[in-house]
């Protein structure tokens, strides 16, 4: 019953799409403000009916009811309860629910917190909307129902992919997916925009916010993507470009572009048609990704179907969607007429290259995945596009942009002085340059290790002297600039932590990408190796048994200078129902690197695989992703970011500057 309950609520959730989509589209065509009213109500309700459905899934899969087939090929009686929540995420059909939902819950939060906008925009955008829930509840309910019941009902189910019992799968398809579908707000506000003819400075507030939080639960979510792989495959590494891996980065990168790029139409009334694309585009990377690990195209963990029937509808889905936004674009864009102007050397100029850079970079990435896949489609030619190609054309188009990101806060709007953007980055220069002798003097190479730390220390430089200019530290007494640093927009504050965090993470990728030390070799029982400064001894490999598996586990000493430093126990684990085995590796971070160690099969001729690394900076790639995160959620609390934010008097101020012009403190250069 309860699953027939969940398959109605789906269906009710359909209908209520259908409506919110037809008629505030007429309403706002016709300007009949009771019509465009309905937005609101069916999008909430949207919300509601698909929640009912979504805790109806989890229900049958935490009581175990075998009866529905998604249940009895993704779950079992044995398995931990953690793992029968998120199994509900963890296959094709309980995915497609979380994503409508997640779809939904945008779709209400726009009616909720989206009484300032006009009630013809707002109407629009609902639409809009609602029309992306249409097109997955009809993919849901036609080609991937999660509610399809079994007769006979099997006594047990044949369990969850064991790569998937991880409390990873807990946080990290969530976060991406509000990443994913959250690009879908600032595409609705692209197309209404488009369907009015009118893209203005509010316009762009309005985005910001949605786009800012897409971007953040993304970024979070791909990062947890590469840890969880990390310590769960026993590879030792943290990113391999996997074509996955590459269909969440590249809606990463365009909604980098885009929050760039409406900055520069919120603040000078530019960019409007470019910044419209980017929606469009990066919403657009989106579907495709769906459409990549759902057609069968890929075999990978990450892929959860192999139906050529789901393949095809969400192809047709993506032509209609993309092909559709575009072709309005191409028809509506060229009204948009231009704003203010601004010369090459000025902030908008440094954003545009940014964009540009970002943009370019995404094309490489879109090449190097997409290229394999269409000559097999087209030839049945076979050909492998791996790291050597995107470290050797994504990478470079990337440092220009590094070394632009610590110079474009510090140029002015309009028109900026490069000599007197050069003075204030004289901080950021001493940082390279320090950073440049002291890596070559101590580690020597390799050389693209040099450059790689040594442009996060520019970053990390020009992130501090954009501060100290914002607060006009050393340069006036202490108290003025703690006035600065207190009526600050935490917009500022958050931009200025998104960069360091970068810087961060840039370093631990460096680190990590060239200095890492292996060793793989076959260990006895009471046998020693080293790797860095560390001596390994193998102490014992014993059996148990856990929930739902068997698994083997190595005890390892770890000594430094003859002292013990740690001792790791890394897991070789069998899981009964499936016969797959899984690494679990033993990591003990010092911040400054990671020692891992992962065991293997046994040897012949006794004894077990093993891998050791010490891997340096790893954690500080994590940390940067923190650091990156926290810096979106600090921008996202400014007020001026947020829709429907009350308007507030403004306090006046005798002693203590504005902070629109501690916010941009060389706007009148």
């Amino acid at each position: 019953m309860i699953a027939e309950i969940g398959h109605f609520a789906l269906i009710l959730a359909l209908a209520l799409a259908v409506v919110q989509t037809t008629l505030p589209l007429i309403g706002a065509w016709r300007d009949n403000a009771a019509w465009m009213a309905v937005s609101r109500p069916t999008a909430s309700g949207q919300f509601v009916f698909i929640s009912i459905a979504f805790a109806c899934l989890m229900y049958a899969f935490v009581v175990s009811d075998f009866s529905v087939s998604n249940v009895f090929e993704n779950s079992h009686s044995a398995k931990p309860l953690m793992y029968k929540f998120t199994a509900v995420w963890g296959n094709h059909e309980g995915s497609m629910v979380l994503w409508v939902w997640i779809l939904a819950l945008y779709g209400a939060a726009i009616a909720a917190f989206g009484g300032n906008l006009p009630p013809s925009l707002r109407a629009r955008v609902l639409a809009i909307q609602g029309l992306i829930g249409v097109g997955f509840l009809v993919f849901l309910l036609a080609t991937s129902n999660p509610f399809l019941r079994l007769d006979p009902v099997p006594l047990n189910g044949r369990d969850l992919n064991p790569l998937l019992q991880d409390p990873g799968l807990a946080f990290h398809p969530p976060l991406l997916y509000f990443g994913y579908v959250g690009l879908s707000v600032a595409f609705s506000f692209a197309v209404a925009a488009l369907i009015e003819g009118k893209v203005d400075p509010a316009w762009a507030r309005w985005v910001r916010p949605w786009s800012l939080l897409s971007w953040s639960a993304l970024t979070g979510g791909i990062v947890l993507g590469s840890w969880w792989a990390y310590y769960e495959l026993g590879w030792g590494g943290f990113w391999f470009w996997d074509p996955v891996e590459n269909a969440s980065f590249m809606p990463w990168l365009m909604a980098t572009a885009l929050l760039h790029s409406a900055i520069v139409a919120e603040k000078r009334d530019a960019l409007k048609s470019w910044t419209v694309l980017l929606a469009i585009l990066g919403f657009s990377l989106s579907l495709m990704g769906t459409f990549l690990v759902r057609s069968g195209m890929l075999t990978s963990v990450h892929s959860f179907a192999a139906d050529p029937e789901r393949g095809v509808f969400i192809l047709g889905f993506l032509v209609v969607v993309v092909g559709g936004s575009l072709t309005l674009y191409a028809w509506r864009a060229p009204n948009l007429r231009a704003g203010g102007r601004f010369r090459p050397i000025s902030r908008e100029g440094a954003l545009v290259i940014n964009n540009l850079l970002l943009v370019t970079g995404c094309a490489a990435v879109f090449i190097g995945t997409l290229y394999p896949l269409i000559l097999d489609a087209f030839s049945g030619e076979k050909v492998s596009v791996g790291p050597p190609f995107f470290e050797s054309s994504f990478v470079w188009i990337m440092v220009p942009l590094f070394l632009l990101s610590a110079a474009g806060p510090l140029m002015a709007w309009k028109r900026a002085d490069l000599a007197g953007v050069a003075q204030r980055l004289t901080l950021a220069f001493v940082a390279a340059a320090v950073a440049a002798i002291l890596l070559v003097a101590i580690r020597g190479g390799p050389w693209g290790a040099i450059l790689g730390l040594t442009i996060a220390a520019w970053l990390i430089g020009g992130v501090v002297a954009e501060f100290t200019e914002r607060l006009r530290l050393f340069r006036v007494p202490l108290i003025d600039s703690w006035r600065r640093a207190r009526v600050l927009p935490r917009s500022a504050w958050g931009m200025s932590f998104a960069h360091a965090g970068i810087a961060i993470l840039i370093a631990g990728a460096v680190g990590a990408t060239n200095w890492q030390t292996e060793r793989v070799q076959v260990m006895q029982v009471g046998e020693a190796t080293s790797v860095a400064s560390y001596d390994f001894t193998l102490v014992s490999l014993k059996n148990s048994k856990g929930p739902n598996y068997d698994r083997r586990v190595g005890e390892f000493r770890v000594e430094q200078d003859g002292e013990l430093f740690d001792t790791l126990h890394p897991e070789k684990r069998k899981y009964w129902v499936q016969g797959t085995e899984t690494t679990e590796a033993a990591i003990r971070t010092t911040w400054l690197a990671d020692i891992y160690v992962a065991i293997g099969d046994p040897a012949p001729g006794g004894g077990v695989a093993v891998r050791i690394y010490h891997n340096p900076l790893v954690p500080w790639i994590w940390l940067g992703t923190i650091i990156m995160v926290l810096g979106g959620l600090i921008s996202l609390s400014d007020r001026r970011h947020r829709v429907g934010a009350p308007s507030r008097a403004r306090r006046k101020a005798q002693t203590a500057p504005s902070a629109e012009s501690v916010a941009e403190p060389q706007a009148k250069t």
